[in-house]
C-alpha cells in the first residue's frame, strides 16, 4: 500500500514534536505538556504506524518500548579507540600530572575542564543525518558490542538530534540510586545476588537480551566526548560540552572549566563532600586539558590519553566489630542475615547495621559474629562489609549459622532449588510474606481483582483486616471506608464488583492466585487441563503428578507439600465458603496439536506473549529457537536471524494473517484473541 504524502508529513512532524517533548521531559527535567497531550501525540504516531508498517523506522519514537528478546550482540569495530584513563587519589600525583602536561606542552598554566566521573558504562553513539543509528560499549577498546536495541530504551539518549549532521559522541549511561536500590531489594527477595554496585548494575542491564526488562529500569545518561570535534568547528573541550547540548544530549551540569590545576583539586575536594547531594554514583573527577589542539600535542600511550586523568575520591572505610546477627523475611520468604555492629561514624552518618546479603557470601568472606571488620558505603550510600581483620581475633568469635526454621513463623526453610543462593522460609502462608501472596492473588494473570492495588493491600494488612488471601472474599465496604482518605463510595463499590465477579475465574486463575512455588501460569492451566476441580488435584498423589507432560518431580512435591499444608486447607475451605469457582471448564483445543511454531520480528496483530498463548491453548507449541522440528516460523516486522536459518532448514514462513487464515481453514469456530492496544511512555 502507497502511503501518502500528508501521511508521511504527519509522520515526521510527530516523530519531530515528541522527540522535542522527550528532550524537554527527560534531559531539560522541564516538560512543556501534560502526559495526556503527549501520549495522544504517541497514540497517533502508533496508530499510522500500524496502518503503514513500511513507515517504522529504527528511530521512531515507539521504538522505545521494549519487548524484544534478542539473540545477542554482534561486535562492531570503533571508528577511535576507546582508551581508559589513568587514576590517582590525591594531590601530589594530580599536580605531576599538571607539570608533565605543562613541559610537554612548554607553557607556564594550562586550562583544564574538571567533569564528575560518573560510576557506569562507557558507550558510543553513532547518528546519520542526526537520525540514530547504533550505539557501542566499550569491549576492549577497540572493537566493542551493538546495543542499539537497550540503548534506544535509555528516555535520555535522543533518537533525533536537534541538527541533521553525522556525528559520534562518547558518554556514560549510570543506574540513578533509588533504581539500584530498588533493584538490589527485589534480587535479594528474589534469592539473587545483589549487584556489588552501579556500573555492574549498569553494565548487566546493557546486555540483557530481554528488552523488556532493560526498559523496567529507568537508566539515564550523560555525554561528554565529541568524536572529530574539528569537523564542527570546536575547538576545546568546554565549546564540546556546548554543543553536545545543543545537539540535544544530557551533559552533566557541574562541569566546571578551571584556569589551572589548583582550581581542579578546590573542585575535588568539593564533590568529595557534596557527592551525597546527587541522584547518581560518583567516584571522582576527570580532569582534561580543554584546548584540543593541545590534546593532540600530548597525544596518547596505547592504553591511556596523555592529556586526561582520573582523579578518584578517596574510599572511606570504617572499622568497627559484629556484636549480632539477625534475619530478615522478605516478601518472597528470603532471608536475609543483617550484621548488627557497634554504632560507627561513617561518611556523615552513623552506621549501625550492614546487609551480609546471605549465607554463601558470609562462607566466602568467613565472616563471624565477634569479628573486627572494615566498613565502607557501596556508592556512598548503602554500609556492606568489605573486609575480614582476621588478625584481631581471639577465638571467642562464633560462626554464623543459617536458621533452622523461619524467624518469623517457625516453618520450615530450605532452597526452592539446587541452583538458588538464598535460604528461604518456605512456609507459603507465613506473615512475611502475605502482601507478596496477596499482589499475586489479585494480578491480572490471577484473580485479576482492579482496585486492590499495592497501598490499599498493605493498609488492609497492616490494619489487621486480611490475615490471608481468602479474606479477600470476607471483605464489606465498611472494612474499605476505615482505611481512611483516598477510598471513596464509588471505589469501594468498584472493589466490591471486582471481588464478586472474580469467584466465577476459571480454576487455572485460582492455581496461579494460590502462589504454590514452583507453579506458575502456564503449570497452573496444565493442572486445570488435567483435572476437573481443585480437590482432585489437593488429592493427586507425586506419582499421578509427575505422569503429566510438564511436571516434574520437583514440582509434583511442591504441589503436594501446599496441599499437605494444614493452612492451606483453611485458606481452601474458607474460598469454597465464600463461593470461589473450584471446578475446571478447561477443553483442551487439538486445533495445531503436534505443530510446533516460532515467532521472530516485531507482531502488529497481538503481542508475543498473546500469540504464544494462543497457540498453546489450541494444542501446538512454541520455541524459541528454530530447529529441524521447527513446522512454521511466523514472522513480524524486522525479523532476526531466525528466518535466515528457517529458510537454510527449509522451514515453512508465514505472516500473522497467514497464520490466522490457517487456524480459521482448521477450526471456523475458534475464538481469536482481541489486537493488542497502543503503549504510552508514561
Amino acid at each position: 500500500m502507497d502511503v501518502p504524502k500528508d501521511i508521511l508529513e504527519e509522520v515526521e512532524r510527530l516523530r519531530d514534536e515528541i522527540e522535542y517533548h522527550n528532550y524537554r521531559y527527560y534531559v531539560l527535567a522541564d516538560p512543556v505538556i501534560t502526559d495526556e497531550e503527549y501520549d495522544k501525540l504517541m497514540k497517533r504516531l502508533i496508530e499510522l504506524e500500524k496502518k503503514y508498517p513500511q513507515i517504522v523506522t529504527p528511530d521512531s519514537p515507539t521504538q522505545r518500548v521494549g519487548g524484544k528478546v534478542l539473540n545477542g550482540f554482534r561486535k562492531v569495530k570503533h571508528s577511535q579507540p576507546m582508551l581508559s584513563l589513568d587514576n590517582t587519589y590525591n594531590e601530589r600525583d594530580i599536580r605531576e600530572f599538571d607539570e608533565r602536561v605543562k613541559r610537554i606542552l612548554g607553557v607556564k598554566s594550562v586550562e583544564y575542564v574538571a567533569e564528575l566521573k560518573i560510576d557506569g558504562v562507557s558507550i558510543a553513539l553513532r547518528y546519520e543525518s542526526g537520525k540514530f543509528r547504533i550505539a557501542i560499549t566499550r569491549g576492549d577498546g577497540t572493537e566493542g558490542e551493538d546495543v542499539s536495541e537497550n540503548i534506544k530504551l535509555v528516555k535520555s539518549i535522543p533518537l533525533r538530534l536537534r541538527e541533521k549532521v553525522d556525528v559520534e559522541v562518547r558518554g556514560e549511561i549510570y543506574m540513578p540510586v533509588d533504581e539500584f536500590k530498588k533493584i538490589n531489594e527485589e534480587r535479594e527477595e528474589n534469592g539473587e545476588p545483589p549487584f556489588a554496585n552501579p556500573r555492574n548494575a549498569t553494565a548487566g542491564t546493557i546486555r540483557q537480551l530481554d528488552t523488556s526488562v532493560v526498559a523496567k529500569r529507568m537508566l539515564d545518561s550523560f555525554m561528554y566526548y565529541l568524536v572529530n570535534p574539528e569537523k564542527f568547528g570546536v575547538e576545546t573541550q568546554w565549546d564540546a560540552l556546548e554543543y553536545l547540548k545543543k545537539l540535544g544530549f544530557k551533559v552533566n551540569p557541574h562541569s566546571k572549566l578551571c584556569k589551572n590545576i589548583e582550581e581542579v583539586i578546590d573542585y575535588w575536594k568539593e564533590w568529595i563532600n557534596r557527592r551525597k547531594e546527587l541522584d547518581y554514583w560518583v567516584d571522582g573527577v576527570v580532569v582534561k586539558v580543554n584546548s584540543f589542539e593541545h590534546q593532540k600535542i600530548l597525544g596518547e600511550t596505547s592504553k591511556s590519553p596523555r592529556w586526561a586523568i582520573a582523579f578518584k575520591f578517596p574510599a572511606e572505610q570504617a572499622r568497627t566489630r559484629i556484636i549480632g546477627v539477625s534475619m530478615q523475611v522478605g516478601r518472597t520468604g528470603v532471608i536475609t542475615p543483617v550484621a548488627e555492629l557497634e554504632p560507627v561514624w561513617l561518611e556523615g552518618t552513623t552506621v549501625k547495621r550492614a546487609s551480609l546479603h546471605n549465607f554463601e557470601y558470609i562462607k566466602e568472606k568467613d565472616i563471624r559474629i565477634g569479628d573486627w571488620v572494615f566498613v565502607e558505603k557501596a556508592g556512598g550510600i548503602i554500609p556492606q562489609i568489605v573486609k575480614v581483620i582476621t588478625d584481631l581475633r581471639d577465638g571467642s568469635e562464633k560462626p554464623i549459622e543459617p536458621p533452622k526454621s523461619c524467624p518469623v513463623c517457625g516453618g520450615k526453610v530450605g532452597k526452592l532449588n539446587p541452583d538458588e543462593v538464598a535460604i528461604r522460609c518456605l512456609n507459603p502462608h507465613c506473615p512475611a510474606k502475605l502482601k507478596r501472596a496477596l499482589m499475586t492473588f489479585v494480578s491480572r494473570d490471577a484473580m485479576n481483582i482492579d482496585g486492590l492495588g499495592e497501598k490499599l493491600i498493605e493498609k488492609l494488612v497492616d490494619s489487621g483486616i486480611v490475615k490471608d488471601i481468602a479474606d479477600i472474599y470476607y471483605l464489606t465496604p465498611f472494612d474499605l471506608a476505615q482505611l481512611g482518605s483516598g477510598i471513596g463510595q464509588r471505589t469501594i463499590a468498584k472493589i466490591m464488583k471486582e471481588i464478586e465477579k472474580s469467584k466465577s475465574n476459571p480454576l487455572e486463575r485460582l492455581i496461579t492466585g494460590l502462589g504454590i512455588p514452583l507453579v506458575g501460569k502456564k503449570l497452573a492451566k496444565i493442572l486445570a487441563e488435567n483435572f476437573s476441580s481443585l480437590d482432585e488435584i489437593m488429592s493427586a498423589s507425586e506419582e499421578k503428578l509427575v505422569k503429566i507432560e510438564g511436571i516434574g518431580e520437583e514440582v509434583a512435591r511442591s504441589i503436594r507439600e501446599y496441599f499437605d499444608n494444614e493452612k492451606t486447607r483453611e485458606i481452601i475451605e474458607k474460598l469454597k465458603k465464600a463461593g470461589v469457582n473450584m471446578k475446571s471448564n478447561v477443553k483442551k483445543s487439538d486445533v495445531l496439536k503436534g505443530l510446533r511454531f516460532v515467532i521472530t520480528g516485531e507482531l502488529s496483530r497481538w503481542s508475543r506473549k498473546e500469540i504464544e498463548e494462543f497457540i498453546e491453548s489450541l494444542g501446538g507449541k512454541v520455541s524459541s529457537s528454530v530447529s529441524k522440528n521447527t513446522d512454521y516460523l511466523i514472522v513480524g516486522r524486522n525479523p532476526g536471524s531466525k528466518l535466515k536459518k528457517a529458510k537454510e532448514l527449509g522451514v515453512k514462513i508465514i505472516t500473522e494473517d497467514e497464520f490466522v487464515n490457517m487456524v480459521r481453514e482448521k477450526a471456523k469456530d475458534v475464538k481469536l484473541p482481541e489486537p493488542k492496544g497502543p503503549m504510552t511512555m508514561f
